[in-house]
């Protein structure tokens, strides 16, 4: 036992961008009153772009009249970093942790985040790192998962975003994080015939990993109850 516990949600389906601020907030009310260490919720959102509280904004390079003809939702968030996409073939994760059970310190969480990631990536032979001066999940000049948090005394939301079999074309709509230079990637690039699921659940395990925890399976009723 590692002494923490925190419950794991996944969500079946694809859900807008909203119900998924819905689910992390009935979350923050559970870790808030201490019924739980922290909870991560997992899901595919539809399609849709955001941008963090302050900036993004200047890195979309179409119309939202254009996004909605592609049936792209765009949506301004409160969390942190520039703008990037979400949707089907892409594992969201929403680690809702208080942090002062684990470690209060903003750049050993984040790390932490894309620690996680790397270790997936390694169980497929992806040799994946970090970037100078840069946030997320890398593989050379290729980034496949982007991170963007928001936490509030101590109490953490949003996350992190990590391509499986996502459509890139939906990435040319944007400037993804305000990078220009770089390119984006996804593990289908390099893995034939990956299974969705099975990345989920090498998520799941990483995370108990990295985060010294124990996870527990919940339902949508016991965030709801």
């Amino acid at each position: 036992m590692c002494g923490r516990r925190c419950a794991v949600f996944k969500h079946d389906g694809l859900v807008n961008y909203r119900e998924g601020l819905i689910i992390q907030e009935r979350a923050l009310e559970l870790v808030r009153s201490s019924k739980i260490d922290g909870i991560l919720i997992l899901l595919e959102h539809r399609p849709v772009i955001t941008t963090g509280r302050s900036t993004g904004t200047e890195n979309l390079l179409v119309s939202t009249d254009e996004l909605k003809r592609q049936g792209v939702e765009f949506y301004r968030s409160n969390r942190g970093g520039n703008i990037t996409y979400h949707g089907p073939g892409q594992i969201v994760g929403y680690p809702v942790l208080d942090l002062s059970r684990w470690k209060k310190s903003l750049p050993w969480y984040v790390n932490r985040l894309e620690e996680l990631i790397i270790m997936v990536l390694k169980d497929y032979g992806i040799e994946a790192g970090r970037k100078n001066h840069y946030r997320g999940v890398w593989i050379n000049d290729q980034k496949i998962a982007a991170i963007g948090i928001a936490v509030n005394r101590w109490l953490t939301s949003h996350g992190f975003a990590f391509n499986v079999t996502v459509n890139k074309d939906h990435f040319a709509l944007i400037t993804p994080c305000g990078i220009s230079e770089f390119s984006i990637s996804s593990v289908n690039d390099f893995v034939d015939q990956i299974v969705f699921d099975e990345v989920v659940d090498s998520v799941k395990e990483k995370f108990a990993n990295v985060f010294e925890t124990d996870l527990v399976e919940v339902s949508k009723e016991w965030l709801e109850r």
